[in-house]
């Protein structure tokens, strides 16, 4: 029996996925239950497991646009009692030792199909060169789209011909090189200088060492190792044949992996070299560096995203500031009972989250959404807590805030911190939302008018904690003021409405036994 592995659907608005990576490659026996591939939307990352044990058979290379319903490979079940460990005469043979033996076989390596809408691609990058012998699964030619980067395997090891050159365009079906299909060969290792010499160690996975390893990584590791300027030499790798993954990466950095320590510095010279009198530092030999970093996928989903709520909506801010004198005290008075009975911190979020749901009952068109010429209203709050991930924002979502304690909500707020931390969040995770708080001030934002996250129609921003000089009862004391900013659809919320809600924020904020009373 054969079992197709779909793309499956992940939210309302999500109708496409990347390819992140294959835990498993083209012809590898699964376990039933074992993670096979991990797909990226706009919106987060999922991971697909084997419904039954059996030979794998992929049908979409790592990189690729793939679309709801899509099949990506397919579980041969009847294969499942098969060994998937090679000969025993290919065994005894070491990769240096093999000799390849030609089978007249032609194999054609052309352009796949990357989206209904992709027609042509570019040659980014051929890591492997014309005439090089390639291992079945090695990368042999990078390909990229105004969707994604591709990275294209040799489906069998034999003698590569190359038919275009990097920088060309070409179509989909182009074929853009052939593999003279051989058996029992194996990259060459790399040649020394002289036998006496000391050599590096070969790869573990017996390919030829590419020498920018960045270019030959999924896109989602290539994105890790970039963002957190990590050497992929000093990772240690456990995927297929030596590769590196994304588990590899994180758990590298969980480990205390860090930064690659810079280079030492020269030794000065015993008399500088005189500076170019009345020049400026930029024409003193010194050139200006830049760096060009494609966007990832997510990345560009979310800029998308961001302008269209822009040009969409008819998007308004209205401005309040709140003494956080009350909350601050019931905090400082009741943290550490609350934290030794639920086991978490107490913190300012739990408090917003509350304020906001009294405000959206009495003021429900903030919490409503617009459809077509019809307006949605819930009576219900998803509230949706924006976090800054390392894929980018993503805005997991607190279902029935409205029904929950403060515990409950602090509870929920950590429990998605730690899966955002730890790269877990799911589509699941992050549907439903019927209104957003984002809180800027971690980061040090003293104001800012924060963007709708459509479909809704409101988002709450908050901001730094500053002290100030205020006038209370004819005097002046400090108070510590935050900022807050209601950003809203003026197609749905009056300005009455928006300032009416954000003042009832304020007022259960400052006096938190409203709160309590329901007033």
């Amino acid at each position: 029996m054969k079992i197709e592995i779909k793309v499956p659907q992940a939210g309302e608005s999500v109708t496409e996925a990347e390819v992140a990576e294959w835990m498993k490659q083209d012809g590898d026996m699964v376990e039933q239950n074992e993670v096979i591939v991990v797909l990226e939307t706009d919106k987060a990352s999922s991971e697909l497991v084997a419904e039954k044990a059996g030979r794998l058979t992929v049908k979409a290379e790592e990189g690729e646009t793939v679309y709801v319903d899509q099949v990506i490979g397919v579980i041969d079940t009847d294969a499942a009692g098969a060994k998937a460990s090679a000969p025993a005469d290919q065994k005894s043979e070491s990769p240096k030792a093999a000799a390849a033996k030609p089978t007249g076989q032609i194999l054609e390596i052309d352009v796949p199909q990357a989206g209904e809408s992709v027609t042509e691609a570019e040659i980014a990058e051929w890591v492997a060169e014309d005439g090089a012998f390639v291992n079945k699964d090695d990368v042999v030619v990078v390909l990229e789209t105004d969707k994604a980067s591709m990275d294209i395997v040799a489906q069998k090891s034999g003698i590569l011909k190359t038919k275009a050159e990097e920088g060309d365009t070409v179509t989909v079906g182009q074929i853009i090189a052939e593999i003279a299909v051989a058996e029992g060969g194996s990259a060459p290792a790399p040649s020394t200088a002289s036998s006496s010499s000391s050599s590096a160690p070969a790869p573990t996975s017996g390919k030829t060492a590419h020498p920018d390893l960045l270019s030959v990584l999924p896109p989602a590791v290539q994105k890790l190792v970039t963002e957190n300027n990590l050497d992929p030499k000093s990772i240690p790798a456990t995927g297929k044949d030596g590769r590196l993954t994304k588990e590899d990466v994180l758990n590298f950095m969980k480990s205390g992996g860090s930064k690659p320590a810079a280079a030492p510095a020269p030794a000065k010279a015993d008399k500088p070299a005189p500076k170019a009198p009345g020049l400026p530092v930029a024409q003193r030999g010194v050139e200006p560096k830049a760096e060009r970093v494609r966007m990832t996928k997510l990345r560009k989903k979310i800029a998308e995203r961001l302008v269209d709520a822009q040009q969409t909506a008819a998007i308004l801010t209205t401005f309040n500031e709140i003494d956080m004198t009350a909350v601050m005290s019931l905090r400082a008075q009741y943290k550490d009972q609350f934290k030794e009975k639920y086991g978490i911190s107490l913190g300012f979020m739990g408090f917003f989250v509350k304020a906001c749901c009294e405000a959206l009952k009495d003021y429900p068109d903030v919490n409503a959404q617009m459809d077509g010429d019809d307006i949605i209203y819930h009576n219900y709050v998803n509230m949706g807590i924006a976090v800054s991930t390392e894929k980018g924002l993503m805005v997991p979502v607190v279902q029935n805030a409205d029904a929950l304690s403060l515990a409950d909500i602090e509870l929920a707020i950590r429990h998605y911190a730690l899966k955002a931390r730890d790269g877990k969040i799911g589509i699941n995770d992050l549907n439903g939302g019927t209104f957003t708080i984002t809180n800027g001030g971690v980061f040090g934002s003293l104001m800012s008018t924060p963007i709708l996250n459509p479909p809704q129609t409101g988002i709450l921003g908050m901001h730094k904690i500053e002290e100030r000089p205020m006038a209370i009862n004819g005097k002046v004391e400090i108070r510590p003021m935050m900022y807050v900013a209601l950003s809203y659809d003026h197609r749905v919320i009056d300005g009455k409405q928006s300032v009416s809600f954000l003042v009832r924020v304020k007022e259960c904020i400052e006096d938190p036994t409203r709160l309590l009373m329901h007033i």
